[in-house]
Parts: structure tokens; C-alpha cells; sequence
């Protein structure tokens, strides 16, 4: 990959405002890469993009991490703030650690996955797309969900799903309690293998 597809930022050397602005350009300009080197758990880290680019943090990100943005995937070498991927329209974002409050908070599309633990209200008002998690889900996951999937490998906390319309929540290991709204099902055999093929 030639020096004019890759970009290095060191976070120490720059405000978030001047981080974000270098990201968005360095999309619109086609850069392939952009490595966020020094993160140290700083809120707003490469949000509002909406060109292709592949983010690779190195270390914590803060709040909203990946939010408001499309066609842009990441990868994040630490553990996530509150609301990572926030309205993220298109594209995958991977935390290799955990993710803290409200992780993929109303999705659009695209899909974000947690190889570890999410806290409380994660995937709230899911709209489309999928969140999957590799580990445990904190209490009122999937709240407000009107469409979109929502995987847990591990165990829940209580009101899964609570006041949801739409979407699906698949578990894998034991659930707390249901919320309002929410029911079990039969999971057909197509449907287990489609879910088989994402994990």
C-alpha cells in the first residue's frame, strides 16, 4: 500500500476537532487506511464520515466512537466508551475488547461486533444492521428495537428487549428476564444457519 493510501495520526498531537477534519478529508481524498495511534480513550474519535475508509485505532476510544458515519469500517485494538457506532448507516466496526453503556445505539445498517461484553442498553432503538457480542449483554439490551438483529454469546441482564416492535435477539447463553414486548420462538433451521454463518 503506497504512503498516499495510508494514514498515521497521533492523538497527542492533535484536538478532536482536527483529528475528525483530517479523517473526513482523508476520505473524500481515497485514502484506504487512516491508524489512530494513542487514542487513550478520547470521546468523538472519527465521527461524521460518510466516504469510504478503514479506521485502525490503537488502543481505547471514549464516547461515540465511529458515530454518525457511513461506508467506513474499524477496527479498535482496546475497549470502547459509551455509544460506539451511534447511527452508523453502512459498514462494520470490530472492538476487540469490551464496550461500555448503550454500544451500537440506533443503528441503520452495517453491523458492529464486541468480542467481549457490552453494558446496559446496548443496541437501543435498533433500526437495522446487527450488533454482535461475544460475551455478556448488561439489562434493557435490544431496548426500544423496531428492526435489525441482535446476537449474545453470552448471558443477559434483565428486560432483554424491552418495549421492542421489530428485530431479533438471538442468546446463547442464559437470560435474566424478558422485557415488555418481548416473547421466545422457535428458531428455524435456515434461520440457524444463517446465524451460524455470521458468528
Amino acid at each position: 500500500m503506497s504512503a498516499a493510501e495510508r494514514l498515521t495520526l497521533d492523538c497527542n498531537r492533535l484536538s478532536v476537532r482536527e483529528l475528525n477534519t483530517a479523517l473526513c478529508q482523508a476520505a473524500r481524498d481515497g485514502v484506504k487506511v487512516a491508524e489512530l495511534i494513542n487514542p487513550m480513550a478520547r470521546h468523538n474519535l472519527g465521527v461524521a464520515i460518510t466516504d469510504p475508509i478503514h479506521l485502525v485505532y490503537r488502543g481505547d476510544v471514549g464516547y461515540y466512537a465511529v458515530s454518525l458515519s457511513d461506508q467506513v469500517t474499524a477496527e479498535i485494538h482496546g475497549s470502547a466508551g459509551w455509544g460506539i457506532g451511534d447511527n452508523l448507516i453502512r459498514g462494520e466496526i470490530v472492538v476487540h475488547g469490551n464496550a461500555a453503556t448503550a454500544a451500537a445505539p440506533s443503528l441503520r445498517g452495517g453491523t458492529v461486533v464486541v468480542m467481549g461484553s457490552v453494558g446496559p442498553r446496548s443496541a437501543i432503538g435498533l433500526k437495522a444492521g446487527q450488533l454482535v457480542v461475544g460475551g455478556d449483554a448488561g439489562y434493557m439490551t435490544g431496548f426500544f428495537m423496531q428492526k435489525g438483529r441482535l446476537i449474545i454469546c453470552g448471558d443477559t441482564g434483565d428486560a432483554l428487549g424491552d418495549s421492542m416492535y421489530q428485530g431479533a435477539i438471538y442468546v446463547g447463553g442464559r437470560i435474566q428476564a424478558i422485557g415488555s414486548g418481548c416473547r421466545f420462538a422457535d428458531i428455524a433451521s435456515a434461520e440457524r444457519d444463517e446465524l451460524y454463518a455470521t458468528l
